[in-house]
C-alpha cells in the first residue's frame, strides 16, 4: 500500500511539473505576440507623423527669388520650403518652377496683395504643370478665387496628387521632375489692367511613404532639356555643354527606384506572422505525455 501511494505521489508530481512547463511556454508565446503587436503599432505611427509634417527646407528666405518669369522657358526656379516673392501688374502671367520627386505630395500656396485702387472684383487662378507641360489636377485646395473690391489680398492653394516613380505613357499621373506654377488673373475689368500687385508663392511637400510606391522607375526625371544633355567628359571636349533648362533637384537627388519602405513592412509582417504561428501553436496544442510516466500500479 505504501509503495502504491508513493507511486501515485510521484505521478502527481510529474503532472504538476508538466502543467507548469506548459504554462511557462504559453506565457512566453503570449509575450512574444504582445511584443510583436507593440512593434507593429509603434512602427505604423511613424508614417502618419511623417505624412503630417512638411518636408524640411530652408527657413531663411533671404536668398529667395524676388521676381517671376513670364513663360515656361523663363520660369523662376524656387526650392521647396522657401517663399518666393515678385512684383507684377494685373494681367501678367507669372511663372515659377520647382523640383518634385517620387513619393512627395506637393502643395503650392500663393498670395496676391491687391491694389487699393482696384474698382472691380477680380478672379485669380493658380495652375501647376509637369515637366511635359501637362496641366496637373489639384487633389484639393482653392485653385481659383474671386476677390471683391474691398479685399486686400487673395489666397490660393493647390495640392497635387502623389508623385509616382513610374506610370503608363498614356496616363496623366504626376512623375518626378520639374513642375511649373502659373499665376494670373482670369476675370478683371479692363480699367483695372496694369495695376501693381505683390505676389508670394511657397511650395511644401508631404511624404506619402511606401503606400504610394510602384514597381518601376523613369530612366530620367522629367526635367526640361534633359534629353539634350551630352556627356563627353571622357573625350575632353572643351565645347561640350549640358543643355538642361532646370538646375534644381531634391537635396538627396532623384530617388526614383526599386527601394521603398514597403520592403520594411513586408519583413515586419513576415516576423509577426511567424510569431503568431508559434503563439497559436503553443496556445492550442493538446496535452502531451509527461516526460516520465509512472509504471502502472499492480
Amino acid at each position: 500500500m505504501g509503495l502504491a501511494v508513493a507511486v501515485a505521489d510521484r505521478g502527481l508530481e510529474d503532472q504538476l511539473m508538466w502543467i507548469s512547463s506548459v504554462l511557462r511556454t504559453r506565457r512566453a508565446a503570449a509575450g512574444a505576440v504582445t511584443a510583436g503587436l507593440f512593434l507593429l503599432l509603434g512602427g505604423t505611427a511613424s508614417p502618419s507623423v511623417a505624412d503630417s509634417s512638411p518636408s524640411a527646407g530652408p527657413s531663411d528666405d533671404g536668398d529667395a527669388p524676388t521676381e517671376a518669369g513670364t513663360s515656361f522657358r523663363t520660369a523662376t526656379e524656387i526650392e521647396q520650403g522657401r517663399k518666393a516673392t515678385a512684383g507684377a501688374s494685373t494681367g501678367d502671367y507669372l511663372y515659377w518652377s520647382f523640383p518634385a520627386d517620387s513619393g512627395q505630395r506637393p502643395t503650392v500656396r500663393a498670395k496676391v496683395k491687391l491694389p487699393d485702387a482696384a474698382r472691380s472684383s477680380s478672379t485669380w487662378q493658380i495652375d501647376v504643370y509637369d515637366g511635359l507641360r501637362r496641366r496637373q489636377a489639384c487633389q484639393y485646395g482653392a485653385q481659383t478665387r474671386t476677390a471683391g473690391t474691398d479685399a486686400g489680398s487673395v489666397d490660393l492653394s493647390c495640392t497635387l496628387r502623389t508623385v509616382r516613380a513610374w506610370s503608363e505613357p498614356w496616363a496623366n499621373d504626376p512623375l518626378p521632375g520639374t513642375y511649373y506654377v502659373r499665376l494670373t488673373v482670369t476675370d478683371l475689368e479692363t480699367a483695372d489692367l496694369g495695376l501693381p500687385v505683390d505676389t508670394e508663392v511657397r511650395v511644401d511637400s508631404k511624404d506619402a511613404g511606401g503606400s504610394a510606391a510602384v514597381d518601376g522607375s523613369l530612366a530620367e526625371p522629367l526635367v526640361p532639356g534633359v534629353a539634350m544633355a551630352t556627356d563627353e567628359e571622357d573625350e575632353d571636349d572643351s565645347d561640350s555643354s549640358t543643355a538642361v533648362l532646370s538646375s534644381l533637384e531634391p537635396d538627396d537627388g532623384w530617388a526614383s527606384g526599386w527601394w521603398s519602405d514597403r520592403w520594411v513592412w513586408t519583413a515586419v509582417g513576415g516576423v509577426l506572422a511567424a510569431l503568431a504561428g508559434v503563439g497559436g501553436y503553443a496556445l492550442t496544442r493538446g496535452p502531451g505525455r509527461p516526460s516520465r510516466v509512472p509504471p502502472p500500479s499492480s
